[in-house]
């Protein structure tokens, strides 16, 4: 059997994790990543569900040694609230994660994928793709502006994970929707220096709602990250009175952590701006090519679910293409496993988004309002599927039909969230607790444990009959065809 030929554009997390896993699987891999390495990119804040797929491409104890901060959990001061998640609540090895400079982190990713036997091209830019008269891409054409080089590579296969700049999206799929409800501007900068919170577990990310928005507090080994996030609407209004320090510094001052985390502090280096972030292209799969990561779809930064969404995709991606070289599937089942998997993913997590948004006390201001899922955001059938293994188990959503759907699961979810933090912290209180209250901490820990924890596609969880299997080797098997031994991705996760 031949082995084949991929293109990974891209060398972040999704670039550097599909080529890991797909180099690993005896495929032969490019990357082509624009920038030279270690560059800057925000997005600092990992969560639990990273560590399995790092295990895979060993990397988990490399970054454990590495010195990033340990971080294990996250704490809100949500309007007149403040309750926080321990990680530690979690059952299993994936009880905590790490705050990172993703410069380093990053790094570390493409160089191990580099060790694994990819092909790393930095500094080279795909500046068209080819396709063949089926609507395949076949090659991609290439330049290295700090030389001067061009070029042309052929390929069998093609990993766009070229972020937001999105290569095939953008140019040649009919770009991407943008989801009204989270048209939000994020504004950050760094600080050293600073103050922990005596109450929050250790390197926790921080996250304080202000009137028109949110602040987080990321703690990095050598600096805080603070960031603001508002609706562009509120923005544009602001802007007219202020420069965006002006806006920055307005905000901070509304938050209630701020004044005790920065005490001492000191701001350094530039205040940095992004908006209108929160987006999915139409289509995440095709004849020959994935979109992973950031590429295909990204989310409100509320909970740091950016890198786990694009080392997922990448898993995903890596075993549709080894089956595919092994003649184990078709490309159209590939193709429909991978689309439902990660857009289920990027699903379940935009509503729980909305949820926690929707916890907010006060809604007066036009950011609490803005914060919710619509009809025109996500097809309301989707939203319930990619659902129903969160709140099946806990309570019956019930006849839920029509254009409120998407809004009555929002409605469950964020009770469930707000069930989720009350009754995690009730286990500090379990002697004298009944039975029913045990079970009722299981089940809320579970339904945590399913939005920030380990997920896994298992073989009894198959989507159209699929599942995701690494041992003896990273593929795509069919459901109810044996029982692996391995299984590392659930449906929807």
């Amino acid at each position: 059997m031949t082995s084949s030929t991929v293109l990974v554009a891209g060398g972040g997390p999704a670039g550097s994790m599909a080529a890991a896993l797909l180099a690993q699987s005896g495929c032969e891999v490019e990357v082509f990543e624009r920038a030279c390495f270690p560059r800057y990119h925000i997005g600092e804040s990992i969560v639990p569900a990273c560590l399995p797929l790092l295990e895979l491409v060993g990397l988990r104890d490399v970054i454990d040694a590495y010195g990033f901060q340990p971080k294990e959990g996250v704490y809100f001061r949500w309007g007149d609230k403040a309750w926080d998640y321990r990680f530690g609540s979690l059952t299993g090895a994936y009880t905590y994660a790490w705050q990172v400079e993703r410069a380093e982190f990053d790094d570390l990713l493409l160089r191990n994928a580099a060790r694994l036997g990819a092909r790393v091209r930095e500094g080279r830019r795909v500046t068209e793709i080819i396709f063949d008269g089926g609507g395949r891409p076949c090659a991609a054409e290439w330049e290295e502006p700090s030389t001067g080089a061009r070029g042309r590579h052929e390929f069998d296969y093609l990993v766009d994970a070229s972020g937001r700049a999105g290569v095939l999206a953008n140019r040649y799929l009919g770009g991407r929707r943008f989801h009204e409800s989270f048209k939000n501007v994020a504004l950050w900068a760094y600080w050293k220096g600073g103050r922990r919170v005596p109450d929050a577990p250790r390197g926790a990310t921080l996250v304080s709602s202000v009137p028109e928005g949110w602040v987080w507090i990321i703690p990095l080994r050598r600096a805080l990250s603070v960031g603001v996030v508002m609706h562009r609407r509120r923005f544009q209004k602001l802007r007219a009175d202020h420069d965006l320090a002006g806006i920055y510094h307005l905000a901070l001052a509304a938050a209630e952590l701020v004044p005790h985390v920065l005490d001492g502090a000191s701001l350094t280096g530039v205040l940095r701006l992004e908006q209108d972030y929160s987006y999915a292209a139409e289509q995440f799969a095709g004849p020959g090519y994935f979109l992973a990561g950031d590429a295909a779809c990204f989310l409100d930064p509320l909970l740091s679910t950016g890198v786990h969404l694009a080392m997922f995709s990448a898993l995903l991606a890596a075993a549709c293409i080894s089956s595919l070289t092994r003649g184990e599937a078709d490309e159209a089942q590939a193709q429909c496993f991978y689309e439902e998997s990660y857009r289920r993913a990027y699903l379940r997590f935009l509503v729980v988004v909305s949820a926690v948004y929707k916890q907010h006390l006060s809604t007066e201001s036009y950011f609490w309002e803005a914060q919710r899922l619509t009809v025109r955001d996500a097809d309301p059938r989707q939203v319930f599927d990619a659902f129903l293994n969160v709140v099946s188990g806990i309570e019956d959503l019930g006849d839920v039909q029509g254009q409120d759907l998407t809004d009555r699961v929002v409605q469950r979810i964020s009770d469930l969230y707000y069930d989720v933090h009350k009754t995690l912290q009730d286990r500090l209180k379990q002697p004298g607790l009944t039975d029913d209250d045990r079970e009722q901490i299981r089940a809320t820990a579970g339904y945590w444990k399913a939005t920030v924890g380990a997920h896994t596609i298992d073989w009894s969880h198959p989507v159209r009959g699929l599942y995701v299997t690494t041992h003896p080797q990273l593929g795509l098997a069919s459901a109810g065809v044996g029982q692996p031994a391995d299984v590392l991705a659930r449906r929807g996760a």
